[in-house]
């Protein structure tokens, strides 16, 4: 798919951008446990540093801290500050403060907990005996074992919402798609409480003005922003909802844009960043 003229425009004018990593800028290594960039990718972000155009990356993992993963990705070539990384946590934390909840029982593990933890907030381990927890939160958990279940579901009986990072089944990697742990776990929950979890990460509106307000940009730029993704259901979700642009990259786990229902559309679909690279 080339990209129209129309969108080109929006493109070479946007606010901001908001690029998903795996699927779209790289793909996780198995086995350095790092990052290896996609073709044209390193670029793009240069070319954009050098115009001043605001950008942050957001993953929907939650398996490293927000600076661990801006770490992986420098070390793989890419201009990416600590400050431009977010991952689903970031924006929980944002949440919860915003909501007045102070205390929250993390089934997830220390790179999940991280921001939260760096906001003050009380948070409780997976299976530790806790009084007055307000929220759930679920997130990057592949330890989750039966006694994790049962304290999550004694706070949720007793009042507790249920959150989470993600509910999405896979994400990409190197070897294909791989399997969400937040996923299975909401399940899990679900199926004992009734409780629904509320989604916080990708394609929240609150993930959304996380990154946006990360950038600077007020309410009104939300048009004139760009999301860049693999994932339908993530990315093209998010965009489409606020009015952003929504570029889906066939990198990642992206189906054909014409089979997608019109909500998880995007606007632009491209085989390679070297298109966007090219306006820049």
């Amino acid at each position: 798919m080339t990209i129209s003229h129309e969108h080109a425009v929006r493109l070479k004018d946007a606010a901001g951008f908001i690029f998903d990593m795996d699927g779209t800028i790289a793909l996780g290594d198995a086995q350095s446990g790092g990052h290896n960039a996609l073709p044209h990718a390193v670029a793009l972000l240069e070319a954009l540093k050098a115009r001043g155009t605001p950008y942050v990356v957001f993953t929907n993992g939650t398996a490293k801290p927000p600076a661990a993963y801006a770490a992986s990705l420098r070390k793989a070539g890419f201009p990416v500050e600590d400050a431009q990384m977010l991952t689903p946590s970031s924006s929980t934390a944002d949440w919860l403060k915003r909501s007045g909840i102070g205390k929250v029982r993390v089934l997830g593990n220390p790179g999940c907990r991280a921001p939260l933890e760096d906001a003050g907030l009380d948070v409780v381990g997976p299976d530790e005996t806790a009084e007055g927890v307000e929220a759930v939160y679920t997130g990057w958990f592949r330890e989750f074992d039966f006694p994790a279940l049962e304290a999550a579901c004694d706070s949720l009986w007793k009042g507790a919402r249920l959150l989470t990072a993600s509910n999405v089944p896979f994400f990409a990697t190197a070897n294909g798609r791989a399997i969400g742990a937040s996923y299975p776990i909401n399940a899990m929950l679900t199926a004992m409480t009734g409780k629904r979890p509320r989604i916080l990460g990708k394609p929240s509106r609150v993930a959304f003005d996380t990154a946006r307000l990360l950038m600077g940009l007020p309410r009104s730029a939300a048009k004139q922003m760009v999301v860049v993704g693999d994932d339908p259901a993530l990315e093209m979700r998010m965009a489409n909802a606020v009015g952003a642009l929504s570029v889906g990259m066939a990198t990642g786990i992206m189906a054909q844009g014409a089979e997608l229902p019109e909500r998880d559309r995007p606007a632009v679909l491209l085989e390679s960043l070297q298109p966007l690279l090219d306006l820049f």
